[in-house]
């Protein structure tokens, strides 16, 4: 592997923005290795490129300088915001997103109202106080644009937690936390600028960010109009042929997935999901209706793929993301080529991708919507599998009966219980399909946890470590995911981290979504192996495909051999370790408790602590309900369903 290029080494003068701008990579054309001989050139601020100073650096001739001095001036409204943002101490990596935002003018924009750079690729309300004092020596606290940027930021922080609407009176109450006296008067200036929208809700006054109240609108709005221009296609002939062997439920969601615009199918582990759609992607070849399938991550969209025997894609691919650019190619003026569309791992969506999906499906499409509404809810806003079903305006399947547990299968049975608030004692069988390792607190939780994966688990069932999972709930302490990433990398794959802590054969997983990662995107809580390593980042073999990382993507990379419960949503492997420490304390819920153990399709080992938190949380810690709006406007457009 060739050496790194050295850091350039600036003199004392030089211009602290132009280092930050060129360090960032924003100068294009200009790669590491030419960049450590900018200095010696003399070039230390804008004023000083030229061409003469750009032929001393070597391996530069005059046609390259010549292009490096376009792509300098094309890069001006880019460095106008540097100048703006970097004395404020907000990282230059910051620009492209920012300039995707608000536009090329944004320097300009800035200097005009310095909080609009609020909620902006997750550019907070302090870092816009630091912007006002770099550009005007201060600023005052009730300053009405800052004011009406905090309306913003107070529902940011709510739909962080899930909600999509917030009650009026604790938006009141943020914004007095924060200083601004006249509440009232900067909710109706958001409220007037079109960035808020104002809604009864349960009776009381609430605000929702107009990005999201528009999304619930028209996902609402888009199951309306499917459910309207659906037409029936197959046959009842061919359906009770391919029908056969399923039960009257399953039946019934196949039924139902050529009958209706839009229908659910939602279960437990077990309990014949698979099956059936499985079912539906056999009747719907048998009458040539193009079917796709896709789910929110890639080993989910795997997963559908080996159980289907069909392609299956991840949503972001279906949808053509842009990357960079953000959006997706299709859309209203170019939908999904498809007649039948099933997504699985449903409860994972949120009302932005969902209205993103949506808004794809051209009149006439089949919408299938698979999931398990006890799991967590999507990270991101909303819970809209959850409000589908709630609204009673779409047609939901319910499957019930166990059929891994009448083959014997003990983490369907276990899952099920949990599913109904109970936690049994686990029956020890000679399956070893559950097993309890119980620990007398965090430090020994870890050690037996490295000792399952590394050695008791591949000895004693044979399942290799590359199918072993750990999921915790939590990143810190012992047993969280930093000190168990720690501790299994020096078992399973020691090695000096060569590029930012990585070595080739490194089990990772992606923070942040890069979709236009080449050769191929990923998504965030893809988990991947490091095939290669390269002076610019690592490759990573995701199971969306090959990836290559570098630059700010690989600081969005983490060791994956334990992941949060989260992350692993979507995502099922042969074994999983499950560690419930006592620092997990009140992060633990039924729902995520029930979430990592059906990650694991052939054996559960649960690792836990002395007291009653696991058997409490099962019982009584129902997750806190997200506060949205989309089953409400589903039964506002839509009769409920019989």
């Amino acid at each position: 592997m060739a050496a790194k290029p050295a850091p350039p080494r600036w003199p004392s003068d030089a211009d602290p923005v132009f280092i930050a701008f060129c360090e960032a990579g924003l100068w294009s054309g200009l790669g590491k290795s030419a960049l450590t001989h900018v200095p010696t050139a003399g070039i230390t601020r804008p004023g000083l490129i030229t061409k003469e100073a750009l032929l001393r650096i070597p391996r530069v001739a005059a046609s390259r300088a010549e292009r490096l001095i376009s792509a300098w001036i094309a890069a001006t409204p880019e460095y106008d915001l540097a100048q703006v943002i970097v004395p404020a101490g907000i990282s230059a990596y910051a620009v492209p997103g920012l300039i995707d935002a608000l536009g090329d003018a944004a320097a300009t924009v800035l200097e005009d109202d310095p909080w609009r750079i609020v909620g902006v690729r997750g550019i907070d309300v302090g870092q816009a106080d630091a912007v006002a004092r770099a550009m005007f020596g201060g600023f005052e606290r009730d300053d009405p644009r800052r004011a009406r940027a905090l309306v913003g930021e107070a529902l940011r922080e709510d739909n962080n937690n899930g909600h999509t609407i917030t009650p009026l009176e604790d938006v009141r109450d943020s914004l007095r936390t924060w200083g601004i006296p006249d509440a009232d008067t900067a909710c109706q200036a958001s409220i007037d600028q079109g960035l808020v929208v104002h809604r009864q809700f349960d009776g009381y006054d609430a605000l929702s960010l107009r990005v999201l109240a528009d999304d619930e609108k028209s996902i609402a709005r888009d199951i309306a109009r499917l459910t309207k221009s659906s037409r029936k296609w197959g046959t009842a002939a061919s359906l009770k042929k391919v029908s056969k062997g399923l039960d009257s439920a399953q039946s019934r969601a196949v039924e139902l997935a050529r009958t209706e615009g839009v229908s659910i199918l939602t279960g437990g582990p077990g309990t014949g999901k698979s099956r059936t759609v499985g079912t539906v992607v056999e009747l719907a070849e048998k009458h040539s209706q193009h079917i796709v399938l896709a789910a929110p991550t890639g080993r989910a969209a795997k997963r559908l793929a080996e159980l289907t025997g069909m392609e299956a894609m991840t949503i972001h691919r279906l949808l053509g993301a842009q990357g960079k650019e953000g959006g997706f190619l299709r859309g209203r003026d170019e939908p999904i080529e498809a007649d039948v569309v099933v997504i699985d791992e449903a409860s994972m969506v949120d009302v932005r991708l969902a209205a993103a999906l949506l808004a794809a499906c051209e009149d006439g499409t089949h919408l299938m919507i698979v999931g398990d509404e006890a799991q967590l809810p999507s990270i991101g806003p909303g819970r809209v599998l959850a409000d589908l079903i709630d609204s009673d305006a779409v047609p939901v399947t319910y499957l019930e009966t166990l059929y891994r547990q009448a083959a014997g299968g003990q983490i369907a049975k276990l899952a099920a219980a949990v599913r109904k608030g109970d936690l049994p004692p686990v029956e020890m069988d000679e399956s070893k399909e559950v097993v309890i390792v119980a620990t007398n607190g965090s430090g020994q939780a870890a050690h037996r946890t490295v000792q399952l994966v590394t050695d008791s688990i591949p000895r004693a069932l044979g399942i290799e470590t590359s199918e072993i999972q750990v999921v915790t709930p939590v990143h810190r302490g012992a047993a969280g995911t930093k000190e168990l990433n720690y501790a299994l990398k020096q078992k399973l794959n020691p090695g000096p981290g060569a590029v930012s802590g990585f070595d080739v054969g490194d089990r990772v997983i992606a923070t942040a979504n890069y979709l236009d990662a080449s050769p191929t995107g990923y998504a965030n809580g893809e988990v991947g192996v490091i095939t290669r390593l390269s002076d610019k980042g690592v490759t990573v073999q995701f199971a969306s495909g090959t990836a290559d990382v570098a630059g700010k993507a690989l600081r969005d990379l983490v060791h994956g051999w334990a992941i949060t419960v989260h992350r692993a949503q979507g995502s099922e492997w042969q074994a999983v370790v499950v560690v419930a420490p006592p620092e997990a304390g009140r992060l633990m819920s039924r729902s995520l408790i029930y979430t990592a153990f059906t990650r694991a399709q052939k054996h559960l080992s649960i690792v836990r602590t002395p007291g009653p938190a696991l058997a409490y949380a099962v019982r009584e810690r129902a997750l806190r309900p997200r506060r949205t709006t989309l089953a409400e406007r589903l039964r506002e457009l839509m009769p409920a369903c019989s």
